[in-house]
């Protein structure tokens, strides 16, 4: 069947892993999907096993990042790359809840540029992980949500839907970590476009090590986090190539 959901993993050295995620995405999600599992290398891990998995399954699309390493990299090829109107970012570890994606879509469909499974509105909660960068998380999203208004309390977090209308509309400028996800947030607010939420419950991975680097990452997500407290924007001005004004 057609796509009409195009789920993007970004996968580092899964190994297989990437085969239960996998098996947890396909199953969870009703709606025709495409999964688009990206890694950096020929030689990662995670390869072999998506290339077997794909061969059974069609849904699954290895893809080879080519616009450079780290997962924001990983994270806006596997957008672009995307053949359908909606996209939707989950994680390879098993923290995000994969039933949430076809409501997620809804609300993209719907109206929304960004739906966000939030970790901190009501219903929602965090399991396991650092304690400091889960404060830091919490702090950001909550902050942002009533004194930026941006219309999630959960800005951070990468499990989202993205209007592939939207994505294509403005330039993608995150180039580390995982600070896309707060990116595009602030840029949809500025841009004055709708932001919606559900609440998530998100789970630690279990398996594996951790691929975050809070310390490295953390001026990049200040940087958006300041940007989406400044005025209203024109998308002319975001997709152009030149500084776009704080």
């Amino acid at each position: 069947m057609t796509p009409r959901i195009s789920v993007v993993v970004p996968a580092y050295n899964e190994g297989a892993a990437i085969n239960k995620a996998l098996d947890n995405i396909l199953q969870a999600v009703v709606t025709p999907c495409e999964v688009l599992v990206v890694y950096d290398t020929p030689e990662d891990t995670t390869a072999p096993f998506v290339a077997s998995y794909a061969a059974k399954d069609p849904r699954v699309v290895p893809t080879l990042n080519t616009s450079g390493r780290g997962p924001a990299k990983a994270i806006s090829f596997g957008m672009l790359h995307a053949s359908t109107d909606v996209v939707v970012v989950t994680m390879a570890d098993l923290s995000d809840d994969p039933r949430q994606i076809d409501e997620l879509a809804a609300l993209v469909w719907g109206g929304a540029a960004i739906a966000s499974a939030s970790r901190y509105s009501r219903g929602g909660s965090k399991v396991g992980g650092p304690r400091f960068k889960g404060l830091l998380s919490r702090m950001a999203g909550v902050s942002l949500s009533r004194l930026a208004r941006v219309g999630t309390r959960d800005a951070t977090n990468s499990f989202k839907a993205y209007s592939t209308d939207f994505l294509r509309s403005v330039r993608i400028e995150s180039t580390a970590g995982f600070e896309l996800g707060i990116e595009l947030v602030a840029k949809a607010h500025r841009l004055r476009l709708e932001i919606r939420e559900i609440p998530t419950v998100w789970r630690d991975r279990t398996e594996g090590a951790s691929n975050f680097k809070l310390t490295k990452w953390l001026p990049k997500y200040l940087r958006w986090y300041l940007f989406a407290f400044g005025k209203r924007l024109t998308p002319a001005q975001l997709s152009s190539g030149s500084r776009v004004p704080s």
